[in-house]
């Protein structure tokens, strides 16, 4: 054999070796970066675990109460509280964080209802009072949007109260209907969700209402006893927005023209209810109506359920509602039900609580023709 050959082949068995060496170091480096990435995966999970307990049952409850006024608030997901806490830890969160109203219910004297005259001029209170008042001539409703760090919401001011009632879903008992859908088929330029519905588990069809309902003066349903006393918001005969505790005899009595049951009252007589903690409803989606002093109804449609901006707390309802002038006002459904339609067009963006941009059917709504 040439010593060419020989000089070959061993050239080839030591680039084998080299190549083999290669290897094997590469492979024990993968093994070393893979116990390094399993060790940092586990410390973090470690860590989390150790900041979720932290959060979770930690000297400061402000994340506690977070998380469980949110969750039981919502029809679907409070699982997310009954997992971590028992009843009577939940019992606490809540009781802690409420709504206090006012006790009284509204005294429909200290309200004017009347034609706007536009002719004079008019003085605002300030700002706010300008972006209601100001409006052209005929103008029968106009929309308000509203942007803060935490939501987004839109105002509808409408001028005639004697043109608001309240709608239900033509399935009554059946099941609900989307929010458009009602106002096309009542000619309403403006609508809103109104009261709440059954809807066991989550997953009711919205077609029977919670509470009274009264319709354009008839008495529409009622889910409990006939001298049971509900939570009402309404109009009277004189197209006065009435909020209070009755049976259904009693708001017969009081000529409740339209209503439907829901709370809590934010604003009662021009006073403002107390809002202890959080207000124990969480942060989400809000429909509320108003009325000022003057007669003008307030529709207001707050978004959220998104990363930088989560809704609003009751607090926030409250000033936003005395801020633009409201004398008496209520929380009406909200969540994944909070729509605002105009003109046959939903203005704002619901959202369920799994991140999609869509609301869903609704047994009763207020209206404005």
């Amino acid at each position: 054999m040439s010593s060419v050959v020989l000089e070959e082949k061993e050239e080839i068995r030591d680039n084998k070796k080299v190549n083999n060496g290669k290897q094997k170091k590469t492979k024990k480096n993968g093994k070393r970066w893979l116990k390094r990435l399993g060790l940092f995966c586990l410390s973090m999970v470690a860590i989390g675990l150790v900041v979720l307990d932290v959060l979770l049952y930690g000297p400061n409850y402000k994340f506690r109460d977070w998380l469980v006024t949110n969750a039981m608030t919502t029809m679907n997901h409070r699982y997310l509280a009954t997992w971590f806490y028992s009843d009577d830890e939940i019992a606490e969160v809540m009781s802690r964080n409420r709504v206090v109203e006012p006790d009284a219910n509204t005294d429909t004297s200290l309200i004017t209802v009347g034609e706007l005259d536009n002719s004079k001029e008019v003085v605002y209170a300030n700002e706010y009072d300008r972006q209601i008042l100001e409006r052209e001539e005929g103008q029968e409703f106009k929309v308000i949007e509203i942007h803060e760090d935490n939501y987004d919401a839109y105002l509808a001011a409408i001028y005639d109260p004697s043109r608001i009632s309240v709608a239900t879903t033509k399935y009554l008992h059946s099941s609900g209907q989307y929010l458009t859908d009602i106002a096309k088929e009542n000619g309403a330029s403006v609508a809103i969700n109104g009261g709440g519905f059954s809807d066991a588990g989550g997953n009711g069809s919205g077609g029977t209402p919670l509470g009274i309902t009264f319709s354009n003066g008839e008495f529409v349903y009622n889910d409990g006893a006939y001298n049971e006393t509900f939570s009402f918001v309404g109009f009277n005969n004189e197209n006065k927005l009435v909020l209070g505790k009755y049976t259904r005899e009693e708001a017969e009595a009081l000529g409740i023209r339209d209503a439907v049951s829901f709370s809590p009252f934010l604003i009662v007589n021009g006073e403002a209810s107390f809002i202890e903690g959080n207000g124990g409803w969480g942060v989400a989606p809000r429909t509320v109506i108003g009325q000022r002093q003057d007669g003008v109804v307030l529709f207001l449609v707050v978004d959220g359920r998104r990363i930088d901006k989560q809704g609003a707390g009751m607090q926030d309802l409250v000033e936003i509602m005395q801020r633009y002038g409201a004398y008496n006002a209520a929380n009406l459904d909200g969540g994944t039900s909070s729509a605002l339609v105009v003109n046959g067009e939903i203005v704002n963006d619901p959202m369920d609580a799994s991140g999609n941009h869509r609301t869903r059917p609704v047994a009763t709504s207020f209206i404005f023709k």
